[in-house]
């Protein structure tokens, strides 16, 4: 399967409404922490406008209402692994990206089946804290080798810089958050991303 290089994460169907029309085709949902109303609310218009702008979306965690809401996506980290029913996830036709961070993840994650499996973090991060401080890129190397086909997506740090470096190591993906939420232009910032992507 070929996925956009470009993938950002946004915590708001706001933030996904300014990206799709600048060019964006693969995006993240990450809501954390709101009542299941409003989460159903977001997935749903994020779903929505993703289906208008041909764009892939990917609901993370919450894959109950992936499926229900028919989403085509769900991002798993290795804790909601634990929770989560593959079994449900695959027969609803949902597609599953997973996290991984040291080569016990690694495994884990791929006797699951993913649809990619996502790196991190490659540089230091400061969206979330983390036991993991910098993979570098040279894991992304060893990663794909070990992984093959499957789509390798870098995240933790990246600039479109630094996605140039990513890429080159090996990496088929190159994941994004904050580099853009707390640009002062997102959508230019947008625009630079997609170019160092094409």
């Amino acid at each position: 399967m070929t996925l956009p290089r470009f993938y950002p994460i946004f915590d708001s169907a706001e933030w996904i409404a300014r990206a799709l029309p600048v060019g964006v085709r693969l995006v993240q949902l990450r809501v954390k922490d709101r009542p299941e109303d409003a989460l159903r609310a977001e997935i749903a218009r994020a779903r929505d406008l993703c289906r208008q702008h041909g764009a892939i979306l990917v609901v993370n965690d919450h894959w109950r209402l992936a499926i229900e809401l028919g989403c085509g996506f769900v991002h798993l980290g290795q804790e909601d692994l634990d929770s989560a029913d593959l079994p449900a996830i695959r027969a609803a036709g949902l597609r599953l990206g997973l996290s991984t961070h040291d080569d016990a993840e690694l495994d884990r994650a791929l006797a699951c089946g993913p649809d990619y499996v996502a790196l991190g973090p490659v540089w230091p991060t400061i969206l979330k804290r983390m036991r993991w401080h910098q993979q570098g890129v040279e894991k992304l190397t060893e990663w794909k080798t070990r992984i093959g086909d499957i789509p390798l997506c870098a995240i933790g740090g990246l600039t479109p810089e630094r996605a140039r470096l990513a890429f080159a190591a090996g990496a088929d993906i190159a994941a994004a958050v904050t580099d853009i939420t707390l640009n002062p232009d997102p959508e230019a910032r947008i625009r630079e991303w997609l170019r160092t992507a094409a």
